[in-house]
C-alpha cells in the first residue's frame, strides 16, 4: 500500500464519508484540482486509475456504496452453469492503494452551479470536473406488467448479481423438457450481443443437461450485433432447440403475466417454464438528477471529451452515455474512461484536448469451446462518435473449429486483462 496519507484517504472516506469525515478530505484535497467520479463500474474506476496515471497531483474521488463489483462480461456462463459468480466479484483494494479516495456511498444530487455532489449521508463533495458513470437503470413498467416484483418471477439478470444466480436456480429446478423464453429489448441497451450469448449458453446448458427442453428468443428487433456468426453457430450446435422469432415474425414482447411466466406478443401467447426479460433501459438514475439525460433517458456528450451538452463541467462515460456508433459494453466503457481522463487533465490545464480515436472489442461464448468476436475503432466526426473507415471487423464466418476454440480462449484471456487493469 502506498505512503499512510493515501492510506487515510481510502480508509476514512469508505468508511462512510460522512459528514465528521468529509472536511478532512476536503482539506486533504485543496492543494490540487479536485475531480470527482461517480460509479465504481469499468467505466468509472478506469477514468479513476486513468487520472491517476496522467496526474498524480489530481485528487480523485470514487463514489460507489458497493465493496464489491460485479462485472456482466462472462455472467451469461454463470447463468449456464460454467463458472461460479465469485468469478465475477472483484474489490476496490488496488484502486485504494493507488491513492484514490474511495466513499462508499451514493451520490444523490448534484449542484451544478456550486460544482458539488450531494453523498446519501448529507456530506458534500467539492470539484472542479466531474465524471459520472452510474451505468444502467431498467425501465420499470415500460414493458407492461413487468416491475420490480416481478422480476422476482421473471428474472433480467442484467446487472449482474443475485439476479444472475435466480436465473441460473430457475433453469436448474426446471424439469426436463421445459420451455424456456428470453425476450430481448429493442435498441439501446447495455451489450448488444448480450441477449444472444446468454441464449448460446442456456441452450448449451440445456443440450447437455435438459436434452428434451426448449429455448425460444423473442426479439424487439430484426437485427442484431453478430447476427450472421450466432445464427450460423445456432444451425450447427442447436437445430430444434434454440428457435429465434425477430420482430417482423412477431417477436416483439408487448406485455408479460408473470404469475404464470406468460409473453404476450401481438401474435400470440408462451407460457414459459423460466422466463428471462430484458426490460428496456435508460442511464443510472444519478444521470437524470444532475440533468445530464435527455428525453431518451441517455446522456448526449461531446465525442472528444465526453463532457455534457447539457451540463458544463460534467462529463459522462460508459452505458450511460449517447455514444454514436460506439456500442455499450465493458472494453467501450474503459476506452472512454482513458479518453475522458486524458481530456480532464489537459482541460484542467487550460489547454485543448486531442481528437481521440476509441477502441472497442467484444467477445462472444456460444459454447465453452466456441468464441466470436467484433472490433471497432470509432472517432468525433460530425459531433458524434462514428466508425472509422476501413477500421474493425468481425470474426470469419467459415472458420475451423480449432479456430472457434480459439477465440474462446482470447475471450477469457480478454476478461482476465480488463479485470485486472481496472481492478488490480
Amino acid at each position: 500500500m502506498r505512503p499512510s496519507r493515501r492510506r487515510f484517504l481510502g480508509t476514512a472516506v469508505a468508511a462512510a464519508a460522512s459528514s465528521t469525515l468529509l472536511p478532512r478530505l476536503v482539506h486533504a484535497q485543496a492543494a490540487s484540482s479536485r475531480v470527482v467520479v461517480v460509479g465504481g463500474g469499468f467505466a468509472g474506476a478506469s477514468c479513476a486509475r486513468a487520472l491517476r496515471v496522467e496526474n498524480p497531483r489530481i485528487a480523485v474521488t470514487l463514489v460507489e456504496p458497493n465493496p464489491t463489483f460485479t462485472a456482466c462480461p462472462f455472467s451469461n456462463a454463470v447463468i449456464g452453469g460454467l463458472r461460479e459468480l465469485s468469478a465475477q466479484q472483484f474489490t476496490y483494494d488496488r484502486i485504494v492503494a493507488d491513492g484514490i479516495a474511495l466513499a462508499r456511498t451514493t451520490a444523490t444530487a448534484v449542484d451544478v452551479s456550486a460544482r458539488s455532489v450531494t453523498l446519501a449521508e448529507g456530506g458534500r463533495l467539492p470539484y472542479d470536473r466531474l465524471v459520472l458513470a452510474p451505468g444502467i437503470d431498467l425501465r420499470w413498467g415500460a414493458l407492461p406488467g413487468y416491475d420490480e416484483p416481478a422480476a422476482a418471477l421473471m428474472p433480467h439478470a442484467w446487472k449482474a448479481g443475485e439476479q444472475t444466480l435466480l436465473l441460473r436456480r430457475q433453469l436448474e429446478a426446471m424439469v426436463d423438457g421445459g420451455l424456456v423464453v428470453i425476450s430481448a429489448p429493442a435498441n439501446p441497451f447495455r451489450c448488444p450481443p448480450g441477449p444472444y450469448e446468454r441464449a448460446s449458453l442456456i441452450a448449451h446448458y440445456l443440450k447437455t443437461k435438459k436434452p428434451r427442453s426448449k429455448l425460444l428468443v423473442l426479439d424487439a428487433k430484426d437485427a442484431f450485433s453478430k447476427q450472421r456468426l450466432f445464427l450460423q453457430a445456432w444451425s450447427e450446435l442447436y437445430p430444434g432447440l434454440l428457435e429465434w422469432v425477430p420482430l417482423s415474425k412477431g417477436g416483439a414482447v408487448t406485455s408479460v403475466e408473470p404469475a404464470t411466466r406468460t409473453l404476450v406478443t401481438d401474435f400470440g401467447r408462451h407460457q414459459a417454464a423460466v422466463a428471462n426479460v430484458i426490460p428496456p433501459q435508460k442511464a443510472g438514475r444519478i444521470a437524470e438528477v444532475a440533468g445530464v439525460a435527455d428525453r431518451t433517458g441517455w446522456c448526449p456528450i461531446d465525442p472528444v471529451t465526453f463532457e455534457s451538452r447539457l451540463q458544463p463541467g460534467v462529463h459522462v462515460i460508459g452505458d450511460a452515455a449517447i455514444a454514436g456508433a460506439m456500442p455499450k459494453s465493458a472494453f467501450a466503457a474503459n476506452s472512454q474512461a482513458k479518453t475522458c481522463a486524458a481530456a480532464i487533465v489537459r482541460l484542467l490545464a487550460g489547454a485543448a484536448p486531442a481528437a481521440p480515436k476509441l477502441i472497442n472489442t467484444c467477445y462472444s461464448l456460444v459454447a465453452p469451446d466456441y468464441g466470436i468476436s467484433v472490433a471497432g475503432v470509432y472517432q468525433p466526426t460530425n459531433g458524434q462518435l462514428a466508425d472509422v473507415p476501413g477500421s474493425g471487423g468481425v470474426s470469419p464466418g467459415e472458420a475451423p473449429r480449432a479456430s472457434r476454440a480459439l477465440e474462446a480462449a482470447l475471450a477469457e484471456g480478454w476478461f482476465r486483462t480488463i479485470t485486472t487493469e481496472v481492478f488490480g
